[in-house]
């Protein structure tokens, strides 16, 4: 017995260790290679940066419309997709029959498990399809994207969500019950808020998700140089596929440095989630402890 425990110890210590030391090579990588083309350059090319923000001039040879297609696509990816996915994993966790637990979440776990290419080629049919029938001026778009994103990440707000839910105490439920509360004002005034938390962590691990997805948005609506979006059914660029564009495209070494600088830019963006979650996190947590 000591044996087996010593071997998975030392297994489990060398998994870290590999897993830690690919981390580290890959970040260093990106450093070292993006860190010099990490400037005002990269993100407006020639054009001044006031007048790039305010889009007054294009931005021909920067990544600025790339960076503000990415938050709008996010932003509208979540707008579509935050209400539905928590609300069905509030009623997973608190209303749903042990059937309906069982079918719906069996629902969620086929689309969680559906490739992103997958969702890429439903967008593409779906546009195709509306332009033959009510919608002959239909084209690939923003709204069309993020439309297929807000499907792409449901499954991890509904599971996130019900797993908050039901990783809580049943005490709180049992003395609530005792209150003579109903199941709508547990899981408003008690569950939902002592759940905060696990249910942002979902909602941060999504925001990732739709943010560095290629695959869906290489075939609705993302092009090379579409600019600043000019509005939900525009096309639009987004720093997932400048990346791809550019790795697949470059024609010097000094393109192919903006590359590194977007990824490496890309990557720092999600940092920025995973550190403003945290820092949500805990102060919901010390909210609910007061």
């Amino acid at each position: 017995m000591r044996l087996r425990e010593f071997a998975l110890g030392v297994l489990g210590w060398s998994s870290l260790l590999v897993v830690s030391l690919g981390v580290g090579a890959l970040m260093a990588f990106l450093c070292v290679r993006g860190l010099p083309a990490l400037d005002a350059r990269l993100f407006f090319g020639a054009t001044p940066a006031w007048d790039a923000i305010l889009a007054l001039r294009p931005v021909w040879d920067g990544i600025w419309p790339a960076v503000a297609g990415t938050l709008s696509l996010l932003a509208v990816t979540m707008a579509l997709a935050l209400v539905p996915g928590v609300s069905c994993g509030v009623y997973l966790a608190c209303f749903a029959s042990p059937r309906e637990r069982e079918w719906i979440g069996a629902c969620a776990g086929v689309l969680a498990g559906i490739p992103s290419i997958v969702m890429g080629l439903f967008g593409l049919e779906l546009i195709i399809l509306l332009r033959r029938t009510f919608l002959p001026q239909g084209t690939t778009c923003l709204l069309l994207a993020a439309v297929c994103l807000a499907i792409l990440v449901l499954p991890v707000l509904v599971t996130a969500t019900r797993t908050a839910i039901e990783a809580l105490p049943r005490q709180l439920t049992l003395t609530a019950d005792a209150l003579g509360l109903s199941r709508p004002q547990i899981a408003r005034h008690l569950l939902i808020p002592a759940a905060g938390p696990g249910i942002l962590g979902g909602v941060i691990l999504s925001m990732g998700r739709a943010m560095e997805d290629t695959a869906v948005i290489m075939l609705t609506g993302a092009v090379a140089n579409a600019g600043l979006p000019a509005g939900l059914t525009s096309k639009f660029e987004a720093l997932p596929f400048k990346i791809y564009y550019t790795a697949a495209q470059y024609t010097s070494a000094e393109e192919l440095a903006r590359g590194f600088g977007t990824a490496l830019l890309l990557l720092l963006l999600s940092w920025t989630l995973i550190l403003c979650a945290k820092v949500l996190q805990r102060r919901l947590s010390r909210r609910w402890a007061e």
